[in-house]
């Protein structure tokens, strides 16, 4: 009676065991890179595209002659990006990203004089040195999924060479960014996919025109615009 009793004993011990040691080995072979987060600090790269707007402010200039143009990007055109990655995790949840790269874009503008409905159009290509610093906030990992939100500030640096041309822009812009995205865990890498909204904050309409000077009626085009500023939406894929 005593052998049953300790043969049943150890039979209940071991079947309660075995699930929670199949479970564990099934939880292991789940979550991958379980201690990816706990380094202080990761490198990585991207590329991505994004979609570009230009918003102008008119102050109702009417020419000599009796126009009033009007200027507006009527559709959007992809360009592409290209970053390195540095995120130093700073707890649990935050860390601060630093993601330096190029930006190769265009915008078409089209201007419109508002009596006669005359237009004409230039297309402004630009190629900017971008400096990202952002602050990422992370939420709990749920098995080899992490989202996150991300806010920040980006210097951009337009790098292309600049045009005689009916509109010229300036060399510096600065944005606001607001952003979110989910890490992916991947046995050998994080895979992140993110959406990022860009703000300007800077005029980048270039009102000094000497480069006019032989044609100023040409200035008519930027005299209308008391500023412009640029937006963007932009998709990455980060590797980390």
């Amino acid at each position: 009676m005593k052998k049953s009793t300790i043969i049943i004993v150890i039979l209940s011990m071991v079947a309660c065991v075995a699930p929670t040691a199949a479970a564990r080995r099934l939880n292991d072979k789940v979550e991958n890179r379980p201690y990816a987060d706990l380094r202080p600090w990761h490198l990585g790269f991207s590329f991505g595209a994004f979609v570009e707007d230009m918003r102008f402010t008119h102050n109702g200039l009417i020419t000599e002659e009796g126009e009033q143009w009007r200027m507006e990007q009527p559709a959007y055109q992809p360009g592409f990006t290209v970053t390195g990655l540095i995120d130093i995790r700073l707890n649990n949840y935050f860390s601060v990203r630093f993601s330096p790269g190029m930006m190769f874009g265009s915008r078409d503008i089209r201007f419109r004089e508002v009596t006669t409905g005359a237009e004409q159009r230039q297309n402004i290509k630009s190629t900017h040195v971008i400096l990202p610093l952002e602050l990422k906030y992370s939420a709990m990992r749920v098995r080899n999924a992490r989202p996150y939100i991300t806010t920040g500030i980006m210097p951009a640096f337009d790098v292309a060479k600049k045009r005689t041309d009916l509109l010229k822009t300036k060399t510096n812009d600065f944005f606001i960014s607001i952003g979110f995205g989910c890490d992916f865990y991947l046995p050998y890498f994080k895979f992140i996919p993110e959406v990022k909204f860009c703000f300007g904050l800077s005029d980048i309409l270039e009102h000094d025109r000497p480069d006019l000077a032989d044609d100023p009626g040409r200035l008519k085009f930027t005299n209308s615009l008391s500023k412009a500023t640029s937006k963007m939406i932009v998709f990455t894929f980060y590797f980390e």
